[in-house]
């Protein structure tokens, strides 16, 4: 809290706030917990379409399936406490993101786990990943809740730190919504799940300032121990409480514990609340009201019911073996009231704890993008240098710890361009996330819209129709002016791009001071995005022997941020620049094209472009392909930028040769480069090969582990 904003409580109050009041007001005015730094700006997002049920502002957003099918969906980061201790910090977020989807009233369906790091080739960095991919697989295999995508990148801004973000997704039939705040006085405040401890204490505060050197041990206890067992026990509780229709509001006790939970259930829409924290049953003696009141535990729900139903819920608890107490009253006065063993412990109006005024910070452009001349390399060394990236490389050695088919539930498994989930005999759900930092970095606004544009094409790639996206947005301190200038970008071009595809962001979350040591990270939007498909027609990936290769889209030599430069050691470049027209009309090309039947796979063009693309579809379908690259659509006449752009708005296809006359008048930019089918992956420019390699060859270096991680993990 800065000093303006003490003076500020002081004068708005008439006194010195007690011991237990300014701990309680430290939490709610965090940036973590009020977003002072970020809500003007976020006001720029769209949060209406024809398919949003609700929009932001309650723990999670819900987007329309159909009649009887809601969808619950959010986003959140983890980002801290899991660079302090990464298995506890990221099953606690995945956690975390589970009770807001269900404290809306929907079951949790399943996870996405974009998940970033420093380079692998550092012992701290390895020791980071390896315990926040174990934190998210025990956490959610342990409570059924499958981990179906995600990403996992490195990146040397990332050094000795990690960014966890985790999204949700959770289904639900209309009659069971539940919202997060009261609408009458006189109910009574349960509190459920595992007992309070002093894990977690200040953890919105410490999410809300720089870590330094010696975090890991300074800031340990800020961190909450996660407890599956119970969470599943909390589910499968909840859930029931809820369909008896007893239950006035739930709120789940994530960042700013009891204090966050209660103020904001009952302050909403104007009442108060009395907080009894004597009551509230504790996992370690000797704990304090103010303790109590900001702690962190975690798999802790707060529930707001009618007396008369006290009995009936409180059954279903203990049924659960669930430990659940009467803790405070909602009350018509708008004050928040915590007692102590009979004693008054803080007395604030609840507008104090909710109404925190926003901080606009100085802003600063700054210019990463220059020109630079793409680099003399021979075709091969630079298809190995993509091809062998850990960015690159197939993430099956991560996403096979988790359990993605648990539910039953999933069509589509992870390694496409999005997993779709079963909902009922005709359609599914899609669920997919990206983010490009090394965009970001070099042109924060086109970096944000090249985030949403990659999700709408990996929706479209497996057929869905996109419904709706959330967003984390990942930042060092906005007390840095270019820092805040680019966070200010970004949510343009986040902005600028779902009006286009006319999307609206449901949920979302901003994390900002990710920085370690003073080395702040690269400006990193994550995008997420739910979309609707028909089952019967999905499209596959994989090649097929003897149809035909296409690309949509036209490809430029876009080459700044690219997994190339990445490799190569370029700095610089320009970011891929979004056209947001053709964007849009390749997407409806390539959606109308499934639907009519007219191709037979499809694959998305994004890092690593053309080349890796290709060489995907290879490995999917098992087979060879003949491509000449000189036949793509294309303003620049080099093969190697042909081959590694990253140029947005572009698509593979294949298909039988009887459909290439009704594909052609579907796109603006559309031609046949090749062939699939044959042994080998070959790769032409005007007829000369550029490369040749069997699709045994490309499997073997796409599946291995990263070389610094060793054979026995």
């Amino acid at each position: 809290m800065f000093p303006h904003e003490e003076k500020l409580i002081r004068e708005r109050l008439g006194r010195e706030p007690n011991e237990v009041e300014w701990a309680m007001l430290e939490v709610m005015w965090s940036e973590h917990a009020s977003y002072k730094s970020s809500r003007p700006w976020l006001k720029l997002l769209p949060t209406e379409n024809e398919h949003v049920i609700l929009g932001p502002g309650e723990d999670a957003g819900i987007v329309k399936f159909d009649d009887e099918t809601w969808i619950v969906v959010g986003i959140e980061s983890h980002n801290h406490p899991s660079a302090v201790e990464p298995y506890g910090g990221a099953a606690t977020g995945v956690g975390g993101i589970v009770r807001d989807i269900l404290c809306m009233g929907a079951r949790p369906m399943a996870l996405l786990d974009p998940i970033r790091f420093g380079p692998l080739e550092k012992e701290r960095n390895r020791y980071l990943f390896e315990y926040v991919v174990k934190g998210i697989a025990d956490y959610g295999n342990r409570i059924g809740v499958p981990t179906v995508g995600g990403e996992t990148e490195f990146d040397e801004s990332l050094d000795n730190y990690t960014l966890v973000n985790v999204a949700c997704v959770g289904v639900m039939k209309p009659e069971h919504l539940v919202h997060s705040y009261v609408t009458e006085p006189g109910l009574k405040l349960i509190l459920v799940g595992n007992r309070t401890g002093r894990d977690g204490i200040h953890g919105v505060t410490f999410a809300s300032e720089e870590l330094s050197e010696n975090a890991e041990e300074e800031d340990r206890s800020a961190v909450q121990i996660p407890d599956p067992f119970t969470e599943k026990l909390l589910i499968e509780a909840t859930l029931e409480a809820v369909y008896t229709g007893k239950v006035k509001a739930l709120k789940d006790l994530g960042g700013g514990g009891l204090t966050c939970a209660a103020s904001e259930m009952a302050g909403k829409k104007g009442f108060g609340a009395v907080v009894y924290a004597d009551r509230v049953p504790l996992r370690e003696p000797g704990m304090t009201p103010k303790e109590v009141m900001i702690s962190e535990s975690q798999e802790r729900m707060l529930f707001a019911v009618s007396e008369a139903d006290i009995d009936v819920l409180g059954g279903i608890f203990e049924k659960y073996g669930l430990e659940w107490t009467v803790v405070g009253d909602v009350i018509e006065e708008p004050r928040f009231i915590v007692y102590w063993k009979g004693e008054k412990v803080a007395d604030l109006p609840v507008e104090l704890l909710a109404d925190v005024p926003t901080i606009e910070w100085e802003m600063e452009p700054y210019k990463a993008e220059k020109p630079v001349e793409t680099p003399e390399v021979s075709f091969e060394k630079a298809f190995d240098l993509v091809w062998g990236s850990p960015n690159i490389l197939s993430k099956r050695w991560i996403w096979g710890q988790y359990d993605h088919e648990v539910q039953g539930r999933t069509v589509l498994k992870p390694g496409r361009d999005a997993a779709i989930l079963k909902l009922n005999d005709e359609y599914g759900l899609a669920f997919t996330s990206d983010g490009n930092p090394n965009h970001s970095h070099l042109n924060p606004y086109h970096g944000a819209m090249g985030a949403v544009a990659e999700v709408v094409r990996n929706l479209v790639s497996v057929g869905a129709e996109p419904l709706a996206l959330v967003d984390n947005l990942n930042f060092a301190s906005p007390e840095r002016p270019e820092v805040y200038w680019s966070f200010a970008e970004t949510v343009k071009g986040l902005a600028d791009a779902a009006k286009a595809f006319g999307l609206a962001y449901v949920s979302g979350n901003v994390s900002f001071y990710n920085e370690v040591a003073g080395i702040p990270i690269k400006p990193t939007p994550v995008v997420a995005g739910l979309g609707k498909v028909k089952l019967e027609e999905i499209p596959e990936m994989g090649l097929s022997g003897g149809l035909l290769i296409g690309v949509v889209g036209i490809t430029k030599a876009e080459l700044g941020g690219s997994e190339l430069f990445a490799r190569l050691g370029v700095e610089g470049g320009f970011a891929p620049r979004v056209n947001l027209d053709e964007e849009k009309a390749n997407a409806e090309g390539i959606l109308r094209a499934i639907r009519k039947g007219l191709v037979r796979a499809v694959h998305d063009v994004g890092g690593g472009g053309i080349a890796v693309a290709l060489a995907e579809m290879a490995l999917s379908g098992n087979t060879g392909f003949t491509a000449d690259l000189s036949k793509v659509p294309t303003e620049t006449s080099n093969p190697i930028e042909v081959a590694f752009s990253e140029s947005h708005s572009r698509y593979i296809v294949t298909f039988p040769e009887e459909n290439l006359d009704e594909l052609k008048t579907m796109f603006r930019h559309f031609r046949v480069i090749g062939k699939a089918g044959g042994s080998d992956a070959v790769f032409y420019w005007h007829g000369r090969e550029l490369l040749r390699k069997p699709p045994e060859e490309l499997r073997a270096i796409h599946e291995s582990l990263p070389k610094l991680l060793g054979e026995e993990k």
